[in-house]
């Protein structure tokens, strides 16, 4: 399973992108910003605009972490 290595929203905010700001302008909408707030992670397509946004890659916002069973 997928999970966030950082607190993304926190990262977007001191990079200068409150979440006002990322649905003004349609940078990214506020679907997904509530789930990343739940831990939930978004898709390829948000994905890559986040690492657009922060300047990083992918590997560097998310993580694999083999599902207890």
């Amino acid at each position: 399973m997928l999970q966030y290595k950082i607190d993304v929203l926190a990262e977007l905010k001191e990079a200068g992108y409150n979440t006002n700001r990322l649905a003004k302008e349609n940078l990214i909408s506020p679907s997904s910003i509530q789930k990343m707030r739940e831990g939930v992670v978004v898709g390829i397509v948000i994905l890559d605009r986040l690492c657009e946004l922060l300047d990083c890659q992918p590997g560097n916002i998310i993580k694999y972490v083999p599902d207890e069973k």
